[in-house]
């Protein structure tokens, strides 16, 4: 079989090397059969993804999981440290953000059996205890016996269906149940038996050691790789989404230049979603009714350049969650929130998770303009791919609204989009000239290139984060954390119903402050270029002077009472000049 990123040597590894693991094998296309589809992962998962794995959707769940899985892994297809490893290293906290790259089991302890792990972590680790005791994960047979009237009845079937996956994957035996899911299956391998040693044997789950049992979730997720590509190839394929969005930040050489590593992993501590799941679904609880809340979002869209958090929760739909959520049931799933769970508003999840009517973990299926706004976007939106996404959304808000309004609503905010965007690059086009000018403080005397692997530029985006020298100049970090992010901010707000944020308290308003310090900026440095022009020629005509003089004792004596008191005549000479430049405005 054949996969778009690799040969036909994919499954036949991952399954060899996953059954010499086992302690029993059991025939991989006996099970196909054993599990109705209906029992295992083909739900929401585009089709694009099984076309790029050269897949069957109806096929066995053994082979989506050994593609995904080798993908997930492959270097080539974003995973591990990037193309600039060269240039940074990882510090002891990054084994936590990509544990497939860094982790290091710990030397202590000689490790224990499947009960030894909760008694012993119940007195070292308390917290994490606690929360898997009262984590589904635990007691899985109180979700077997949930009766229809409950509204996380839902889950027996998900139950189910995990173990129909298990068993395909030569994980579990045909008759045979989960009663729990407990450390050592996520920490070491499902259904271990006996003793498990720290250092040979644990590990840092990353997302594919989740996908083992929630493929279907995994499967999800992955195929924002498949679904987002650029017509005009305005962001790299696959970006910018939870799925790549490791590769994304390690991919940049701002953050490759970065010499305060702790600094760089605050990126990445939100970066990592591509690495594990926990991101979403904290741990040791995974609850999905804790990551259905808008508040586990904001743990990472909040700020400056990416609000959507504030914006949400200034919002009509933040309001109406503030002062009704605690009334909502959050255990109904994602399709029944508003029929079952008493949902009156939409929330971060419903809206996003939501592609067509149904739900799933892929959340870039209507995107459009991508993190940011840039011109590459807004000069194609009239081609079909981003027309297409436009009625995905117009479908999406229809649910709650009119369609009429849904689409008047879009309509205005891809112009105010626009709108701010315009001012945006006029603040770029004024830096970029200043810069290409030389006109920028300590152009030509004391500014610093940059690190590598970052290139010097007008306003890059680095220039918040690179400290050394004169590299950057006031007038670009004004550009980039104010023009930059208030364009954001505008952009985030509108797209996210919360007027204060794109027209008056940020957003517009920002923009315009920001622009108008460029433009003074602009003004001033032109001024003083001006004025420095001039006395450089007056001290060429002093110096010709000078050279009249006699003796060296004379030429310095008079230099340095007499250049002194001209430059003092020259700068009189400029302001008066300006004076009698200016527009008569009557006797004072």
């Amino acid at each position: 079989m054949a996969f778009g990123f690799g040969s036909d040597i994919t499954v036949i590894r991952g399954v060899t090397m996953r059954f010499l693991k086992q302690a029993f094998v059991i025939p991989i296309i006996v099970l196909a059969f054993a599990f109705p589809l209906s029992e295992r992962a083909k739900a929401d998962i585009p089709d694009e993804t099984f076309e790029v794995l050269g897949l069957d959707p109806q096929g066995d769940p053994a082979e989506l999981y050994d593609a995904l899985e080798w993908r997930y892994h492959d270097p080539e297809e974003g995973a591990g440290e990037g193309s600039l490893s060269d240039f940074w290293d990882p510090i002891l906290f990054s084994k936590y953000t990509n544990p497939n790259a860094f982790y290091e089991p710990p030397d202590k302890g000689k490790g224990s059996g499947r009960q030894g792990c909760v008694e012993c972590h119940e007195k070292d680790t308390p917290g994490h205890t606690m929360a898997w005791k009262t984590s589904v994960h635990a007691n899985l047979n109180a979700i077997r016996n949930l009766e229809p009237g409950d509204v996380r009845f839902y889950k027996k079937a998900k139950l189910k269906k995990i173990e129909g996956n298990l068993v395909a994957l030569g994980l579990l035996e045909e008759e045979q149940i989960l009663s729990e899911v407990s450390c050592m299956d996520c920490h070491v391998e499902i259904l271990r038996a006996g003793h498990a040693d720290h250092k040979r044997d644990l590990r840092m789950p990353d997302a594919a050691v989740c996908g083992t049992c929630h493929l279907q979730e995994f499967a999800e997720r992955e195929s924002e790789r498949d679904t987002l590509n650029w017509p005009q190839e305005q962001w790299p394929a696959g970006r910018p989404s939870h799925a790549l969005d490791y590769h994304g930040v390690v991919e940049m050489a701002m953050w490759a230049a970065l010499t305060e590593r702790e600094i760089a992993e605050g990126c990445v501590s939100c970066h990592s979603v591509q690495n594990k799941c926990d991101g979403c679904h904290t741990r040791h609880t995974f609850s999905a009714a804790e990551a259905r809340k808008p508040e586990s979002c904001a743990t990472c869209h909040n700020g400056i350049a990416h609000n959507e958090f504030e914006n949400y929760m200034l919002s009509k739909h933040g309001s109406i969650y503030q002062t009704s959520g605690h009334k909502w049931n959050w255990e109904a799933r994602l399709e029944d929130a508003y029929v079952k769970g008493g949902q009156t508003a939409p929330t971060c999840a419903t809206c996003h998770f939501e592609f067509r009517g149904k739900f799933g973990h892929n959340v870039v299926r209507k995107v459009r303009w991508g993190f940011t706004p840039i011109p590459e976007i807004a000069d194609n939106l009239s081609d079909g791919w981003f027309g297409e996404r436009k009625e995905a959304w117009i479908a999406t808000c229809s649910g709650c609204h009119s369609e009429s309004f849904a689409r008047a609503y879009q309509n205005m905010a891809d112009d105010a989009i626009i709108a701010g965007l315009s001012v945006q690059q006029k603040a770029q086009k004024i830096v970029g000239q200043l810069h290409a000018d030389l006109m920028l403080v300590g152009q030509g005397t004391n500014r610093s290139m940059p690190p590598e692997p970052v290139e010097d530029g007008a306003g890059e985006f680095f220039q918040m984060f690179i400290a050394d020298g004169n590299n950057p100049s006031a007038v670009e970090v004004e550009h980039t954390r104010g023009c930059r992010n208030d364009l954001n901010q505008l952009y985030k707000a509108v797209m996210h119903a919360s007027p204060g944020g794109w027209a008056y308290s940020q957003g517009w308003t920002g923009l315009v402050d920001c622009y108008a310090r460029i433009m003074d900026a602009n003004t001033q440095l032109r001024e003083i270029s001006e004025i420095k022009i001039k006395l450089a020629e007056v001290v060429k005509k002093t110096e010709l002077s000078f050279l009249e003089i006699d003796n060296n004792f004379e030429r310095a004596s008079i230099g340095g009472v007499g250049g002194a008191l001209m430059l003092v005549g020259v700068v009189g000479l400029l302001s008066r000049r300006r004076k009698t430049d200016l527009p008569y405005e009557g006797d004072n």
